[in-house]
């Protein structure tokens, strides 16, 4: 049992994946670790939205900084739309509030540098929400290479195969939106849903803060009607020459757990991010597998807070995934795949259909397996004049 008074913190976001974070505050709050004193939502939740708190309600208002100001939370998690994020972390950093801030962490990269330049000039901690930093299958892996199990390290990267349905871009005004009046929201595949991908590939090799990065190579294309991109590909070439790449799409043939694969002269390793899952595989040895354990990114925070436990996720271990991000945002507008390149099929589970693109499960693989990019893998959708370097 812990002896610290439990931090207080607002949760911004409480519908969508904001209720993972609600169950997640719950656990901790159970464990006396923080306790919830208020829900920032446009409509309050009702009882059956609150679940285990409406025995005893948090504060729900619609105004954050109102709400910060009246519960003197000292911390805030903003699991809010992405182009929301840089007014609510200005505003908690106004007040000296410390935050768990969803990725990605802006729509810009100019925004993300005010977040940073608010947060350094207020003097609180930021941990940007990419929980699979937290594994700690991250330093087992790391551990490996230094240590020479699979030989000089010849890249990363990362593949990510999902199944989304049309409906998945109807649930709110933003989803598959590069832009809206003018405001960026970038809500493409490598940028939100498995944005995971490409951060955890970035971290893997120790290549996260905006030094890191040389050049970035993207590919955006989309088979739904869509502003932004569901089936992309990046690869980013960092200061020392390394290659990290990432294939990933929403319109899976199969869904898929996505993986970050270790490349080296002697063997490889597979990292399956959301399993903490590890498969290491190297000459002369059998495959050896292993799972490991994970620290949860809103417990890191509050034991930072308690007693300077180092954060997991600090903004500038994110800044090369925003020049990923930036790419995307700058480069031309995602190519429409031709309609013979994919199919309609049931939605699982639901009334609605999904959009499948042929071959792209074994397209995904291959880019990881070869750090290539589609064009270069020989898709026929995917020519050389599609790819943007910046």
């Amino acid at each position: 049992m812990t002896t610290t008074t439990p931090l207080p913190i607002v949760l911004a976001g409480a519908r969508g994946h904001g209720r993972w974070h609600l169950a997640n505050i719950r656990r901790l709050q159970d464990l006396g670790v923080v306790r919830l004193a208020g829900i920032c939502e446009l409509r309050p939740l009702d009882d059956e939205e609150l679940g285990a708190f409406a025995a005893e309600p948090p504060l729900q208002s619609a105004d954050f900084g109102e709400l910060l100001d009246t519960t003197g939370a000292r911390a805030a998690v903003v699991c809010t739309p992405i182009q929301t994020h840089t007014d609510l972390a200005l505003t908690a950093a106004g007040r000296g509030v410390h935050l768990l801030l969803e990725k990605p962490p802006a729509a810009s990269w100019a925004d993300f540098g005010r977040i940073r330049e608010a947060v350094a000039a207020a003097g609180t901690a930021c941990q940007i929400g990419f929980q699979s930093f937290g594994s700690h299958a991250v330093t087992a892996v790391r551990a490996l290479v230094a240590d020479g199990a699979i030989g000089t390290v010849r890249g990363y990267g990362a593949a990510g195969a999902w199944v989304r349905d049309e409906a998945y871009y109807g649930r709110a005004p933003w989803a598959g939106r590069r832009r809206i009046d003018g405001t960026d929201v970038v809500d493409g595949v490598l940028t939100n849903p498995l944005a995971h991908a490409v951060a955890t590939a970035l971290e893997l090799a120790d290549r996260g803060t905006e030094q890191d990065v040389a050049s970035v190579e993207t590919e955006l294309f989309r088979a739904h009607d869509i502003e932004a991109d569901d089936t992309s590909c990046v690869r980013i070439t960092t200061s020392d020459g390394l290659p990290v790449t990432a294939s990933v799409t929403l319109c899976a043939e199969t869904a898929a757990e996505p993986y970050v694969v270790v490349h080296g002269d002697r063997g490889r390793i597979t990292f399956w991010y959301k399993q903490d899952r590890v498969l290491l595989q190297r000459a002369g040895h059998g495959p050896e597998e292993s799972v490991h354990g994970r620290t949860d990114l809103l417990e890191n925070l509050a034991a930072h807070l308690a007693d300077g436990t180092p954060l997991l996720v600090p903004p500038h271990r994110t800044a090369a995934f925003m020049r990923v991000l930036e790419a995307v945002r700058t480069g031309p507008e995602p190519t429409a795949l031709p309609a013979d390149a994919w199919h309609t099929e049931p939605a699982t589970g639901t009334t609605g259909v999904r959009r499948v693109v042929h071959g792209i499960d074994a397209a995904v693989a291959a880019g990881a397996d070869t750090l290539a990019l589609y064009s270069e893998l020989g898709v026929p959708w995917a020519r050389s004049r599609e790819v943007s370097a910046s």
